[in-house]
């Protein structure tokens, strides 16, 4: 093979991500699309991340989450997100989708999925795509409780916040240290006033 032949291939595949946002209204997230679009018979794996909706956060009852969006721009970064996953993975194809709206406790709001010739790779890639999500794109969640509701703030981006409020800069993806607790430690600072 041409060593400029890699670079097209990359781009043919990339093309073939899918990044979606659903819009109020829409309807559940369609589990079994996102995993069948990064089906790929060189595919050894598919890894994926399903994020719902609890039923209960720290002692309260949770009745559903309600997220706004800044639309065009979400699905630019999501896009670039799973770019960068393609430049730390060996990847086959990547899927991506959030839900805006409303969304009952035990329904999904965002769905991640990456397939790859290895497993390694395709959960990487994932946990990668699943923690940037959270910390760089402008996705806003309020929490509704039976007895009050609170705006929500990922620990992702809580993590690249300085105390003054600006962006503290991140480390490329393959360069970037794991955090204790990962994509499912202590997620949110809740402020009530």
């Amino acid at each position: 093979m041409a060593s400029d032949e890699l670079p097209v291939a990359a781009a043919a595949t990339e093309e073939e991500d899918l990044v979606e946002i659903l819009d109020e209204g829409s309807g559940r997230l369609d589990i079994a699309r996102y995993v069948d679009h990064v089906r790929d018979l060189a595919a050894g794996a598919i890894a994926t991340f399903e994020g719902t909706t609890r039923d209960s956060f720290e002692g309260r009852r949770v009745v559903e989450l309600r997220y706004e969006a800044y639309g065009a721009m979400a699905r630019r970064r999501l896009a670039a997100i799973l770019r960068e996953a393609r430049a730390a993975h060996s990847l086959r194809r990547l899927a991506v989708a959030h839900r805006l709206g409303t969304v009952p406790a035990g329904e999904a709001s965002v769905f991640v999925a990456a397939s790859a010739v290895h497993r390694a790779d395709a959960m990487e890639a994932c946990r990668y795509v699943i923690d940037e999500v959270k910390a760089s794109v402008p996705i806003w969640k309020k929490e509704v409780y039976d007895d009050g509701e609170v705006w929500k703030e990922n620990r992702e981006f809580l993590d690249r916040t300085t105390t003054d409020g600006t962006t503290a800069s991140s480390p490329a993806p393959a360069t970037r240290p794991a955090k204790g607790g990962g994509c499912c430690g202590s997620k949110v600072r809740v402020n009530e006033s």
